[in-house]
């Protein structure tokens, strides 16, 4: 394994750090729902195609629950890229750093 892992108690040292880029691999209206604040969103299905800006930045990966920001990592990793993930996903963040961009809206429409 080529990339680090961290605890939900170490993600916050990451945030707003110069060198760093904190993703967020969830679609957008997960991430809209709620993210680690100073996050991107990118979907995994298209960080191959959008990571290579963030080329000189350590990337700071988390999904759901962990799994996917594993594989990420993983092929990032493969391809010269440093990499970290965070254990767990954002489900096992429990941090001061949680926002949400939904503005009191619900994410499913309300039936009448």
């Amino acid at each position: 394994m080529d990339f680090e892992t961290i605890s939900p108690g170490e993600i916050d040292a990451y945030l707003f750090r110069e060198g760093y880029a904190v993703i967020d691999l969830r679609e957008p209206r997960d991430f809209r729902r709620l993210h680690i604040k100073g996050a991107v969103c990118i979907p995994y299905e298209e960080l191959e195609n959008r990571v290579h800006y963030l080329k000189n930045q350590t990337l700071v990966l988390y999904c759901e629950r962990g799994g996917a920001s594993l594989m990420a990592a993983k092929e990032l990793s493969e391809k010269g890229y440093h990499v970290i993930s965070l254990i767990g996903g954002i489900q096992s963040y429990t941090g001061r750093n949680l926002e949400s961009y939904n503005f009191g809206l619900t994410a499913e429409p309300k039936a009448y």
